[in-house]
């Protein structure tokens, strides 16, 4: 899998995030801007989240894409910059509601489950 894929993924999953409440804030675009300034995949972030902003598809199935393409992808350092991210993100408008806080958590540990999974498929495990 390649890194393009994997940034794209990246924004697929700050769009569910941002849609958590139900409304994307300008608040969280500016955080966006701010946090990905300086990384060299920031373009391709933002363009899948735009991308997905305008497309408006179910939250659920952008979900499950991205999960899906982190599995595939496997470990990364790069999630850990994903969630603080998404944390981030989160704060921006009004502090983290629990639907985001729901959404984080349900992230982090579908991702670690998911990777238990292929490695136990794999008899890595």
């Amino acid at each position: 899998m390649n890194k393009e894929r994997l940034y794209d993924a990246f924004g697929e999953l700050i769009y569910t995030l941002a849609m958590a409440d139900g409304l994307i804030q300008p608040e969280e675009i500016r955080a966006l801007d701010r946090i990905l300034e300086g990384h060299p995949w920031a373009s391709q972030i933002k363009w899948s989240f735009n991308y997905e902003v305008n497309k408006g598809l179910d939250l659920k199935d952008v979900y499950k894409k991205a999960l899906d393409t982190f599995t595939q992808h496997g470990q990364d350092k790069e999630y850990a910059y994903l969630i603080d991210i998404l944390q981030k993100v989160a704060k921006a408008s009004d502090g983290i509601d629990d639907n985001e806080q729901e959404m984080i958590e349900r992230f982090q540990l579908d991702l670690k489950e998911n990777f238990i999974n292929e490695m136990e498929k794999r008899k890595l495990v």
